[in-house]
C-alpha cells in the first residue's frame, strides 16, 4: 500500500487554528485521510488566514502562513455558538475517527465540543486535545511564551545579548509530533479493542521531553545551558561558523576525535590534532576559543566550493549555511514540495511526512 493512501478510509474533524492542531490534521491528509476543517466562521476563519508577509498580497483571503500547514482539507466556516452550526459538527462526528482540538477546556465544554458530550455521539471516537500548559491552565498557547517557559529561549542566542526565539514555531510542531504519536497509539488499540481514547498533551510537556541533553546536563552535572550561539556545550569544534575565501558562511560538526584530525589534515594544519590543547574533546570544549582562532584563518585561504570538496572526500561533517532560496534548489526539497489550488490561488508547501514505509 502506499504511503499516501494509508490512510484512506479514516475520517478526521479539525476544531483545531494555527499550527500545532493543523499539522496533525495536515499529518492525516497526506496519507489519504478524509479531514474536515471547522473554523469559525463568526471571526472569518483561522486566524492565520491573515498572517502574511509584506511581499505576500493584503487583499487575498489566505496566508502563505495558513496554508503551511492547510492541505487537502475540506474546510466548514460554521459558527458553533449556535445549535445549527454544533449540528453539522454533531452529524459529521458521529461517522468520524478521530477528533483533533486546541480550544480551551472551558470553551470546548461551552460549545459542546469536550470530550464527554462528543464520546456519547461515538464511542469509537479518538478525541486528540492539544493545551498549552495542561489542562489545569487556561493560558492560551503562543510558541514564543512557550520557548520562554521551557527553557529554550533562555538558551538561544549569541553570548552577552538578548535571548533570540527560533525562526520556526518549533514548540507547536514538536507537541504536533506528540499529538501524532498518541492518536497512532489510540487507532492501533481500537484496531484491537473496539475503544475510543482521549489522547491529550501540552505544549509545556512536548517542549521538556525535547531538552533531551540539554536537560540531563542539568539533571546530571547541574550544568545551567548558557547562550552559545549555534556551539554545543558537550563537543568541539561543533557549530563554530567560518567563513571561506569568497565569504561564503559553513559550519563545522567534528564529532570525534577522527573527524577533527580530518578537518586539521583537509585544513593544512596537522599539528593542530596532537596539540595538548586540543587533543582531546575534552581539552577542545575547554579551549573552544582558542580552537576556533587556529581556524579561521585556514577557511579564509580556500573558496567555498574547495573547501566542501576537501571536508565530504575526507568524511568531515560540514554544512553550507543557505537561505531559503538556496535550501529549495536542493533536489530533495523540490521533492517535498506540495500544490493544490485554494480557489483560484496555487498555493504550495512542504510536506509534513518526511518518511517511506516500504
Amino acid at each position: 500500500m502506499p504511503v499516501s493512501t494509508f490512510f484512506e478510509g479514516l475520517k478526521v474533524v479539525e476544531l483545531a487554528s494555527v499550527l500545532a492542531g493543523p499539522a496533525v490534521g495536515m499529518f492525516f491528509a497526506e496519507l489519504g485521510a478524509e479531514v474536515v476543517k471547522v473554523e469559525n466562521a463568526r471571526t472569518g476563519g483561522d486566524v492565520t488566514r491573515s498572517w502574511k508577509v509584506p511581499s505576500e498580497d493584503p487583499r487575498a483571503a489566505i496566508s502563505a502562513y495558513y496554508c503551511s500547514v492547510n492541505y487537502h482539507k475540506s474546510v466548514r466556516l460554521l459558527d458553533l455558538t449556535t445549535e445549527a452550526g454544533r449540528e453539522v459538527v454533531y452529524q459529521l462526528l458521529k461517522e468520524a475517527d478521530v477528533l483533533i482540538s486546541n480550544y480551551k477546556l472551558s470553551s470546548a465544554r461551552h460549545l459542546g465540543m469536550d470530550y464527554d458530550t462528543v464520546r456519547l455521539l461515538n464511542p469509537r471516537l479518538i478525541y486528540g486535545q492539544l493545551t498549552a500548559f495542561g489542562e489545569d491552565e487556561a493560558l492560551p498557547a503562543f510558541d514564543v511564551v512557550l520557548q520562554a517557559e521551557a527553557g529554550f529561549l533562555y538558551m538561544t542566542g549569541e553570548p552577552g545579548r538578548e535571548p533570540s526565539k527560533m525562526p520556526v514555531a518549533l514548540i507547536d510542531l514538536l507537541a504536533a509530533h506528540q499529538l501524532k504519536e498518541g492518536l497512532l497509539l489510540a487507532l492501533l488499540r481500537r484496531q484491537q479493542t473496539g475503544e475510543g481514547a482521549y489522547v491529550t498533551t501540552s505544549l509545556l510537556e512536548s517542549a521538556i521531553a525535547s531538552l533531551a541533553n540539554q536537560a540531563t546536563n542539568w539533571l546530571m552535572a547541574g550544568h545551567i545551558p548558557e547562550r552559545m550561539g549555534s556551539r554545543h556545550p558537550n563537543i568541539a569544534p561543533y557549530g563554530d561558523i567560518f567563513y571561506s575565501r569568497d565569504d561564503k558562511a559553513l559550519v563545522i560538526a567534528a564529532g570525534s576525535g577522527h573527524q577533527f584530525s580530518c578537518l586539521c589534515q583537509c585544513l593544512e594544519l596537522p599539528a593542530l590534532a596532537t596539540d595538548e590543547h586540543f587533543a582531546t574533546n575534552a581539552m577542545r570544549v575547554r579551549h573552544r576559543d582558542a580552537l576556533r582562532e587556529a581556524l579561521a584563518p585556514a577557511f579564509r585561504r580556500l573558496p567555498r566550493e574547495e573547501l566542501l570538496r576537501r571536508f565530504t572526500e575526507s568524511g568531515v561533517p560540514v554544512g553550507s549555511i543557505r537561505n531559503m532560496k538556496e535550501v529549495f534548489e536542493r533536489p530533495q526539497a523540490q521533492a517535498m514540495i506540495l500544490e493544490e489550488k485554494m480557489g483560484d490561488v496555487l498555493t504550495r508547501r512542504v510536506k509534513t511526512v518526511a518518511f517511506e514505509l516500504r
